[in-house]
């Protein structure tokens, strides 16, 4: 399996002032970083896997998987698949979300309002899960939004499981081995995610919205 390669840590931004005397709020995307790097230090601490253990087994060092648990880096989606290969479950259980009271992982149903998002607000791709969010779950559906230019980057990627999707709105770039595919309005895909792929939008002035769906085959 083709490992990503370490991204460099985010770096801080400085906050800006208009007046000299009020500083304009800084975005709230870091706040995504803290929850994401949360929920994966507690799946590695309830597995019981050291931060040795799980820089072995994704080739990441110990100081990036540190920075990410703290929320200091904003991960890429192929090191978030890598991360939820590792730590046994699907990338919807890195969402920090967690069951419903009125359903546990019995919901059957997400409202409109309630939906989970990921936002990989560096690389210009947001998911959100349409699925009742557990960590058990082994097929989840998302909404995937591709801001225009947005990548999962130049790397292919892999990971257990398979997935399939349909293009909602814009043109998707798909690339599975060695082929790539032009994807517009109305296309539709499906592969075995052990194969290495990776995916972009290639419009300057448009998003892209897929609807996606991820099912794990092997983790836990």
């Amino acid at each position: 399996m083709r490992k990503p390669a370490a991204a460099r840590p985010a770096k801080k931004a400085k906050a800006r002032t208009g007046t000299g005397t009020r500083p304009i709020a800084q975005p709230a995307e870091p706040a995504m970083d803290v929850a994401v790097g949360r929920r994966i230090r507690d799946l590695r601490r309830v597995r019981q896997f050291s931060l040795e253990t799980v820089a072995s087994r994704t080739e990441l060092s110990i100081g990036f998987l540190s920075q990410i648990e703290r929320g200091l880096s904003s991960p890429s989606l192929r090191v978030l698949a890598t991360l939820a290969d590792v730590l046994g479950v699907g990338i919807a259980a890195l969402f920090g979300a967690s069951p419903s009271s009125d359903g546990g992982s019995d919901q059957v149903v997400t409202r409109g309002l309630q939906r989970p998002e990921l936002k990989l607000w560096r690389t210009g791709v947001s998911k959100q899960l349409l699925s009742p969010a557990s960590a058990d779950n082994r097929l989840n559906l998302f909404l995937v939004h591709l801001e225009p230019g947005g990548s999962t980057g130049d790397e292919l990627y892999t990971h257990d499981g398979e997935e399939a999707g349909l293009v909602l709105e814009g043109e998707m770039m798909l690339t599975v081995d060695s082929e790539t595919w032009s994807l517009k309005t109305g296309d539709s895909f499906r592969f075995a995610s052990r194969r290495p792929h990776r995916f972009s939008n290639p419009a300057q002035d448009a998003k892209a919205v897929v609807l996606w769906v991820n099912c794990v085959t092997g983790a836990g």
